[in-house]
């Protein structure tokens, strides 16, 4: 029973490791093009201009040999047959989690004949992106399409037409992945930004560079390789790893300039394609007040009560202040006090590590009705799944009437004690 039992296991393992490999059909949105000459006046002249107008298609991406039978006859089917370059390798989750997108592809205006067996010069070229929808992984491919007669059209910017049903049969050539499409990362870490690639032939002439985009900064060239002279410019990636199709990118302490998008670029004639990878930095605040739990205070006596929160980036934080009554048969009711103007907030603080800190404090002068009410201080941050709460919990005491009555008390008392020692004086010299 053990023996059978084992086997299975294998068996099992084997079917579902293999299955993820092949995935025979996906369904898929073709963004097509067409371009239109439109007749505008410029400068006073009429002059042709042409307009790339972009049409949404239901299509299927259908993995097979030539001359395969379309899993769904109703739809446009880019047949991708076997090639050294599988994309089905590198999908890690199931087929409900991903969107498939496929868009033509212009090589420039001088055609150039892919190396490899088959190719022709008017090869017709399309991109397919895979993309995980929580995330996870994004996938690119360049598929070539060699057409049984070449398109004419395509010289001059116009596309040759696809019908509904069409079958495009497809070789995938050029692959290119990322298992972080996108990242968040917190202040003075390491990240490595994942890029890899796969070229359906050896000894491709490729171009990896990368670069580093940022609102209001012009780009900046992070790292290049040429195969074909060897040479690197910049660091952070390992050319070793580059020959096995890794490009990966590591960066070694995030700080405020680490953020923005990055670009991975390959270029493998007449090919280019990019994976950009936006790096999100988000550091959650410390949040602390300057009183205890329970704060008690006399009827009238001045308390300044301060929420700081510290240590976050980026700036963007919201703090408020507010209370409600925790006495048995009152109502519970948040009374927000920022909307009644008391609460106070001084200037962002820059701190040198590069996060940010801010400080919401207000004057409490309390009365007896504000006896048993709890003041919390919320805390939000895009770092924060949830606001973080600072609470205490107020109790008022009555200040006693002859507590007035004191210091003219002592006065009467000093007054009397002097008389009495002065007559004690005049008495003894008597």
């Amino acid at each position: 029973m053990v023996l059978i039992c084992a086997l299975l296991s294998v068996v099992l393992t084997a079917v579902l490791s293999q299955s993820k490999h092949e995935v025979r059909w996906l369904p898929c949105e073709f963004i097509d093009e067409h371009v239109v000459i439109v007749e505008e006046l410029v400068l006073g002249k009429k002059m042709n201009i042409s307009e790339t107008k972009y049409q949404h298609r239901n299509a299927g991406l259908q993995f097979g040999n030539p001359g395969d039978r379309p899993v769904r006859s109703d739809l446009i089917t880019f047949l991708a047959t076997a090639s050294k370059v599988d994309m089905r390798r590198y999908m890690k989750e199931g087929l409900d989690t991903l969107q498939c997108e496929v868009r033509r592809y212009r090589t420039g205006a001088s055609p150039v004949r892919w190396p490899s067996m088959g190719a022709q010069e008017h090869d017709n070229w399309f991109t397919c992106t895979l993309r995980h929808t929580e995330g996870h992984f994004v996938i690119t491919s360049f598929l070539r399409h060699s057409p049984s007669v070449p398109d004419v059209m395509q010289p001059n910017l116009q596309w040759s037409p696809i019908a509904d049903r069409d079958i495009i049969t497809t070789t995938a050539v050029v692959l290119m992945f990322s298992n972080t499409p996108s990242v968040v990362v917190a202040l003075m870490e390491e990240q490595t930004l994942n890029c890899e690639f796969a070229v359906d032939h050896k000894a491709a002439h490729l171009t990896v560079e990368w670069y580093l985009q940022r609102n209001g900064y012009p780009t900046t060239k992070l790292f290049s390789y040429a195969s074909h002279t060897g040479q690197s410019e910049g660091s952070g990636v390992s050319v070793k790893a580059i020959a096995k199709g890794d490009a990966s990118l590591k960066i070694p302490l995030t700080r405020e300039t680490s953020e923005g998008t990055y670009v991975c670029s390959l270029h493998i004639p007449p090919l280019s394609g990019s994976c950009n990878i936006p790096v999100e930095i988000k550091e959650p605040p410390f949040v602390s007040l300057n009183v205890n739990s329970e704060v008690s205070l006399s009827e009238g006596e001045l308390q300044r009560v301060d929420c700081e929160a510290k240590g976050y980036y980026p700036l963007d934080v919201h703090m408020e202040w507010v209370r409600k009554s925790v006495n048995p048969g009152t109502s519970h009711v948040f009374e927000v006090l920022n909307t009644l103007g008391i609460v106070k907030f001084p200037s962002h603080r820059h701190n040198p590590d590069g996060t940010y800190s801010s400080i919401a404090y207000f004057l409490l002068r309390p009365t007896l009705q504000d006896s048993g009410y709890l003041y919390t201080c919320r805390v939000s941050h895009k770092a924060l799944q949830m606001p973080i709460r600072k609470s205490f919990t107020l109790s008022v005491t009555r200040k006693d009437s002859y507590i007035w009555y004191l210091p003219p008390l002592l006065s009467i008392i000093g007054i009397l004690a002097l008389l009495l020692s002065r007559r004690h004086a005049v008495a003894g010299k008597a």
